[in-house]
């Protein structure tokens, strides 16, 4: 797939809550077995919402939590590898920049921990399980050098 004509929107729940939900509920719980009442929280509501569109078609999301973590960030699989996780990846870190965070933070998948490294993220603490899949705190700061 070419992500070509990607775009990335930055909204609320309200407006994101139906794409979001479809992607999530196709990466988080169809393939990787997350329980369904544990993939949705009460954090979604307060949180800022990325979704990525590729010729109008929702491919990707994650959102960013008011305490600046980075979270849920979900590319349906045959986007997966085109550049779509990294621009909503760098959507979200310019939204807690733009909303004066010095940092942010977020549970990495340790599969997928080589890919928050190339965002200029690093590892902190143990590996931990959350909904039996292994994962591991990353940190990468906004401020300036």
């Amino acid at each position: 797939m070419n992500a070509g004509k990607l775009s990335i929107r930055m909204c609320d729940w309200c407006s994101a809550c139906a794409e979001a939900r479809l992607i999530r509920e196709q990466v988080f719980v169809q393939e990787q077995g997350v329980p369904r009442e544990l993939e949705w929280d009460d954090w979604d509501a307060p949180s800022v919402h990325a979704l990525a569109f590729a010729a109008g078609v929702p491919v990707g999301t994650g959102r960013l939590l008011p305490d600046g973590h980075i979270g849920r960030m979900a590319v349906l699989k045959a986007w997966r590898g085109n550049g779509v996780g990294g621009a909503l990846l760098e959507s979200l870190v310019e939204q807690a920049r733009r909303d004066g965070h010095a940092a942010v933070l977020l549970n990495a998948q340790t599969h997928a921990a080589g890919f928050y490294r190339r965002y200029g993220f690093l590892a902190e603490g143990p590996e931990f399980m959350e909904v039996d899949i292994p994962h591991v705190l990353m940190r990468r700061s906004l401020r300036e050098a």
